[in-house]
């Protein structure tokens, strides 16, 4: 199941895997976002959602090697409403 890659002998299965990162977003308590990634330690903020989505890319381009970055940014927005009984 654990083949190696002919890019740079990691496992096949991590190449398949990494094609996709999803981060979770939420609100920031002073506004703006806060989003982190879920496979790996990534977290960044922003103050609009333009900023925010630079900011994942220059923060998802720090993180990996361009042979092992994922193809897909998926944003996962979060948000948590309370409302009275």
């Amino acid at each position: 199941m654990y083949a190696a890659s002919t890019d740079n002998q990691r496992p096949l299965i991590y190449n398949l895997i990494m094609n996709e990162i999803i981060f979770l977003v939420e609100d920031a308590p002073e506004g703006g976002f806060m989003a982190r990634a879920l496979e790996a330690s990534i977290f960044t903020d922003a103050d609009d959602l333009n900023d925010l989505h630079r900011k994942v890319r220059e923060a998802v381009d720090c993180h990996f090697e361009p042979a092992n970055k994922p193809k897909i940014i998926r944003l996962h927005f979060v948000r948590e409403e309370v409302i009275a009984a």
